[in-house]
């Protein structure tokens, strides 16, 4: 299925100051999600950030942090952010698309796309812009989410077909902005 701007949500999962510098290709991770967030604020897709145990884990560094509303931030001490309830809520009505990025894919990516699976959610996973300590449960996690119905996608697949056609003002921002310049 393709990817729709109009029935779309980012959701960025646990992208934490202490837990980010032991993530695997951290400063790649890194520049991928504020790329997401950048891209979907640009197009003006809605943007759910998550942080798991700030208290213990750190919250989302500035860099990141900044881009959100307080009221799009939600704190969880589950590893799956659907099991917190509020995360639900945030999602807008009828938006049954949901875009991942974050951090650990095996653990609170993967048990949060799971539940999101079983809520009937269309989930993609940007491959670049998720993480793990360790590269292996990476790519064990991508399998089995995949497995379970998730679909993997780059950042052009989302960006093109978040812009669903060229020769729009708006196709040419993203273009100079995120595509070429990068």
């Amino acid at each position: 299925m393709k990817i729709l701007p109009s029935n779309s949500t980012l959701i960025v999962i646990d992208v934490q100051e202490r837990l980010l510098p032991k993530i695997h290709e951290s400063e790649e991770i890194l520049k991928n999600v504020i790329w997401a967030i950048d891209l979907a604020r640009t197009i003006g897709i809605p943007i759910i950030l998550t942080e798991h145990c700030p208290h213990k884990i750190g919250t989302t560094p500035d860099i990141i942090r900044d881009k959100f509303e307080e009221t799009d931030i939600v704190t969880k001490t589950y590893f799956s952010a659907v099991r917190e309830g509020n995360l639900l809520e945030n999602i807008q009505k009828g938006r049954k698309q949901i875009i991942i990025a974050g951090t650990e894919a095996h653990i609170c990516v993967q048990q949060t796309v799971l539940d999101l699976l079983e809520l009937d959610y269309e989930v993609f996973i940007l491959d670049s812009a998720v993480g793990t300590r360790n590269p292996i449960d990476k790519e064990r996690a991508l399998n089995r989410m995949q497995h379970n119905g998730a679909e993997i996608i780059t950042r052009d697949m989302l960006a093109f077909e978040w812009l669903e056609k060229a020769e729009t003002e708006l196709f040419k921002i993203v273009l100079n902005r995120f595509i070429k310049n990068d």
